[in-house]
């Protein structure tokens, strides 16, 4: 099992993945929603001049908010600055495109996005809005072609997974794990939260500022793709959701995803008590032998990555945290 991080993509990213290297992460991912966070490339780019072992890559790319040959050309710097390294997700979208107000994409839209970024990485001809591209970028503007990167689907519900398996190096779950037949080997998985200090209780100040900023996203992830009915049987959730209805629709999706996995915004706070029951729950707050736990039960499943999201304001005695409670 790979133990590996993920990171809401902020300005000092890269410094938590130079530590995140020390610690021993496998590799770091980072989020590409740029109505929330600094473009993901550049702090990738950033990340590589830090380091030198640990992978690197974006999770997950969203395919509107970039032409392929943008994603191309940024794939093919980063290989050159951490060569080896490189690996990239794809997927349809959640705040990279709720963020802005529109729905995830179709399914179809990022196959066929993700076949045509491989031709580019291979150096072929490919056809895009009616028109033949190429990378004709020479020596000094990129690495020879073919750039062999693995693209990794997001393969969230039974349509990605079948994206996943059939155009996919690898499958990258945020949510639950699909099941492993006939899908590719390498499969990694999103998870977060913190490791409880010896003692501590998940009603700690400690505890509630780490895992507060994932658990509001369970709110904001429910009432996106539940509606009213699932919010509203989540503890608070109707109170959360009338406060989030008087928001005019124009501009809801503003106050729904402000602060996504960096911080709760004002309106979560109407939930941050009735919420903490689900820490637990969710996973996440766990001691250091449930971690273990959860890791080996993810393998036993056919999980071959766990990618940890740290949240809060202490990013670093998070990595270090879970790195030292998976190790056991």
């Amino acid at each position: 099992m790979d133990i590996s991080c993920a990171f809401a993509t902020a300005l000092d990213t890269a410094d938590h993945i130079a530590l995140a290297e020390q610690l021993g992460y496998r590799r770091a991912w980072c989020y590409d929603s740029p109505g929330l966070y600094p473009d993901v490339w550049m702090v990738l780019a950033k990340a590589a001049e830090r380091t030198t072992t640990i992978g690197l890559g974006p999770a997950v790319l969203v395919p509107s908010l970039r032409h392929p040959m943008v994603n191309a050309a940024a794939i093919a710097g980063l290989a050159h600055w951490a060569p080896g390294r490189v690996a990239v997700a794809i997927g349809s979208g959640f705040t990279g495109r709720m963020v802005f107000g529109h729905r995830a994409m179709k399914w179809s839209d990022v196959a066929d996005y993700v076949r045509t970024l491989r031709g580019l990485l291979r150096g072929e001809e490919v056809e895009w809005e009616g028109q033949v591209v190429r990378m004709l970028h020479d020596p000094t503007c990129g690495p020879p072609r073919p750039i062999d990167i693995p693209l990794l689907i997001a393969a969230d519900g039974p349509k990605g997974a079948t994206v996943a398996a059939a155009i996919g190096d690898g499958a990258f779950f945020a949510a639950a794990p699909q099941p492993a037949d006939d899908g590719p080997r390498w499969r990694a998985v999103l998870t977060g939260g913190t490791v409880l200090d010896e003692g501590e209780e998940v009603t700690s100040p400690r505890a509630r500022a780490a895992f507060a900023p994932m658990l509001a996203v369970v709110y904001h992830w429910t009432y996106e793709r539940a509606g009213p009915v699932g919010v509203d049987a989540l503890p608070g959730g109707q109170r959360w959701r009338e406060a989030i209805e008087k928001v005019p629709a124009s501009r809801r999706h503003l106050a729904i995803h402000e602060g996504h996995l960096v911080a709760p915004n004002e309106l979560d706070s109407i939930i941050a008590d009735d919420a903490v029951s689900l820490a637990v729950p969710f996973a996440l707050a766990s001691k250091a032998t449930d971690v273990r736990a959860r890791i080996a039960e993810l393998a036993t499943g056919g999980i071959t990555e766990v990618a940890y999201q740290p949240a809060g304001p202490d990013i670093p005695r998070e990595l270090r945290a879970f790195m030292a409670a998976a190790r056991g």
